[in-house]
């Protein structure tokens, strides 16, 4: 049976040809930035129609085009599955397309580039590049003692591809891992795994702590004033997640103090962060304007996931990044 698969104009005028090379049996609606329906250029009623997959790529967030991308999936008639560039489902209209019976898949497509931040970031902090450079413009001939990564141990909180992908890397470096997820599995990514609730132990001999978990009501300020009364002084905090997982006031004063030796922040409770914000000029901070995903493969990253994705879906197969209702 012919399945109805719904994507952004732009989207599908980029990933057309891959997209008819695979030969699929589908009937394809697009829509534009407006968030106005249709099929072959023909206008047509989201209202009366039924779409088996809608996939909302990248190309969305980038053109300003979500809210009426969101507001066609609440309109549509039904939708079987809902494929979206997020990786975290915080916003509150995934909980009301969710409602509506909808499967929905998040993006692991981020998770190579917030991997290679994070990494970045840390470098960045343990080695005196700055330095370096003062005494390549002195001309002066010094030794630069930095630190290393390896033999450092990496609390990860959140286990999903960004975590993963972080643990990943770290581990080439010869760090060991201590991660918090829903199941207490180890692995050879993972060195000591716990839940939620064994953040604050594990936080004690972490070196770097990295915040890659979803935001929801267990998350939400879980990394505040008894988090760094436990953290091992002289951490570096790394928050990709989700600005409201941090209590801002806890971290200005485990900053002030010294118990966090520097904080890399790319998200914040509120997005932009506004110019009074001492965030933006606290010496311990430094923050990104929630670009850590900006990598230059996320768009290629995005389409292989689609393209990988929608063949199982049509298939029958498991889906790749289906989400629990009960999480969303």
């Amino acid at each position: 049976m012919t399945a109805t698969v719904a994507l952004y104009a732009r989207a599908y005028e980029d990933i057309r040809p891959r997209l008819d090379a695979l030969g699929l049996d589908i009937d394809v609606l697009t829509f534009d930035q407006n968030g106005a329906l249709s099929r072959d250029g023909a206008p047509i009623k989201a209202e009366e129609t039924d779409v088996d997959y809608l996939w909302l790529s990248a190309f969305i967030s980038r053109d300003k085009a979500q809210a009426a991308a969101f507001d066609l999936a609440l309109r549509l008639k039904s939708i079987d599955v809902l494929q979206t560039f997020n990786a975290g489902l915080d916003d509150p209209v995934y909980k009301k397309i969710s409602a509506k019976g909808t499967r929905i898949c998040n993006s692991s497509a981020q998770a190579m580039a917030i991997s290679e931040y994070v990494v970045g970031q840390v470098l960045a902090l343990f080695q005196p590049i700055q330095q370096q450079r003062e005494i390549q413009t002195a001309k002066t001939w010094q030794i630069t003692p930095f630190r290393e990564i390896w033999r450092t141990n990496w609390l990860i909180a959140g286990f999903g591809p960004i975590g993963q992908e972080t643990a990943r890397k770290v581990k080439a470096f010869g760090a060991s891992t201590s991660v918090v997820r829903r199941s207490p599995e180890t692995g050879p990514l993972v060195d000591r795994a716990g839940t939620l609730a064994d953040l604050n132990t594990f936080a004690a001999d972490a070196n770097v702590v990295v915040i890659a978990c979803p935001l929801n009501d267990q998350t939400r300020g879980a990394v505040g004033e008894a988090f760094f009364k436990a953290v091992k002084p002289g951490a570096i905090l790394v928050n990709i997640a989700r600005g409201p997982v941090i209590d801002d006031t806890a971290l200005m004063q485990a900053l002030d103090d010294g118990r966090v030796e520097h904080a890399v922040l790319d998200v914040f409770h509120t997005e932009p962060l506004p110019t009074d914000d001492p965030l933006w000029s606290h010496p311990k901070v430094r923050m990104t304007c929630h670009t850590s995903f900006a990598g230059s493969g996320g768009q290629l990253r995005w389409q292989e996931l689609f393209l990988n994705s929608l063949p199982r879906y049509l298939s029958g197969e498991s889906l790749i990044n289906e989400v629990r209702a009960s999480d969303i």
